[in-house]
Parts: structure tokens; sequence; C-alpha cells
């Protein structure tokens, strides 16, 4: 860990690159967490079904075209509703991928169901889908990553953290600017997803935690804002 500066230098940097502190504090105060007490008294597991589809339908897609559809998704698959998905047969899996109201892919619609039944299983033990992710501890953030990687459908790479901070839920991200941070201090040398990188970036969050106040999310944030193209503009 003898290469990773110190939260008061990244601090610095990305304030000068933001055009101060104050901005800076502006622009990190939009990406605070809700506190787990929120999260568990505003979400339900329909609603985690729901963000871990939105994410898995656009990756590689439009965004915008996944947003605009979003509501024919509600419609067609009970809002989600983790008994009335799992009740589905195949043949009405089929049925719904071919609705020109969405998005017709079926090896993505296929995953709706698989997720749903890693959510129902992890439910027989007592706890809802979102107490089990929030109550996961921040830092081991790359084991919950795992977790969805393995039991989950299409939740590996990126796909799973972004659901994870759509919800809500404090993560640190692994985007273009922040792999280019860890890649120049040569805390990460080979493939950004392998377990030895993934522990060295967790390391280093958990470092800089002990260092400041701020959420994973925040700190996040601020190793993109110092990182990169994007001096001007919002990372």
């Amino acid at each position: 860990m003898d290469k990773l500066e110190s939260f008061k230098a990244l601090y610095q940097r990305a304030a000068d690159r933001k055009g101060g502190k104050q901005a800076l504090n502006l622009l990190l105060s939009d990406v605070a967490p809700f506190s787990k007490a929120e999260l568990k008294n505003t979400l339900t597991d329909d609603r985690v079904l729901s963000a871990f589809t939105k994410k898995i339908f656009q990756s590689g897609f439009v965004w915008r075209v996944v947003e605009n559809k979003w509501d024919n998704f509600e419609e067609n698959f009970f809002q989600f509703n983790l008994e009335k998905i799992l009740m589905m047969p195949e043949e009405m899996m089929e049925r719904k991928a071919t609705d020109p109201k969405i998005i017709r892919n079926y090896n993505k619609v296929k995953t709706i169901k698989a997720n749903a039944q890693m959510m129902f299983n992890e439910q027989q033990n007592g706890h809802s889908f979102i107490e089990f992710m929030v109550n996961w501890p921040a830092d081991n953030m790359i084991g919950l990553w795992a977790y969805l990687k393995k039991n989950g459908a299409r939740l590996g790479g990126n796909t799973g953290p972004y659901a994870l901070r759509a919800l809500g839920i404090d993560t640190f991200l692994l985007t273009r600017d922040i792999e280019a941070y860890f890649r120049a201090h040569d805390i990460v040398t080979g493939g950004i997803q392998t377990k030895t990188s993934l522990k060295a970036i967790q390391d280093s969050f958990n470092q800089w935690q002990t260092e400041c106040d701020l959420s994973l999310s925040q700190l996040s944030r601020l190793v993109a804002y110092a990182t990169g193209d994007n001096n001007v503009q919002v990372a």
C-alpha cells in the first residue's frame, strides 16, 4: 500500500481541478449514499430486481432507449414481483421476450427469473434481499460483487456495482478514470477484474476511509475527479 497517495493529496488535487474545496464538496454531496435505515425502510426486493434488470438491459445498449421503455418492462413483468416472476412458465417468458414494447432480447429476459430465484433463495435465510445487501460489510464490497456474479445472472463486471449504486447502496465503481488512476500508481498491473486487482483496489478505498469521513461512493467520485480529462465538467 506504500504506492497509494494519501487522502489529503487526492482531495487537494481534485479540489484544484474542480474550482476549489467548496465546489468539490458540493459535487461530492450529489453522490452521498442512503443510510442503511433509509434503504431498509424504503426499498423492497421487487425494486432490487427491477434495478438489476434495468442495468442488465442497459449494458452494451443505449441507456436512453431502455429508460424510455421501462414502464413497459414494469407492466410486462408484474412490477418485478418475485413470486409472480418465479411462477412464470418458460413459454410465457419466451412470449414476453418478443413483445415490441420492450427490448426483445430473450437471453437478457431470462435473467429476470434467474435473479429472482437468487433473491428468493436468500430470503429463505429470514431476511429480505435488500437487508442482505445493506448488511454486507463495506470493507469487502468486492465480496458482494463476487456473490452477485456467482449466484446471479449477468451481474458480473460493472453491471452489479452500477445496479448497487442505482439503488443507493454505498459502493465504489470501476470507471475508466478510476482504473486509470490505479494503473498510473502501479496498484493494479493486471486485469482489472482479477482477484488480486480487486483486492488491491478495495484495500485502497479501505485505507482512504480511515483518513476521512467520506462514503465509498464519494471516494470513488473523488478519484475520478482527481484523474483523467474532467477538469471542468462533472465526472
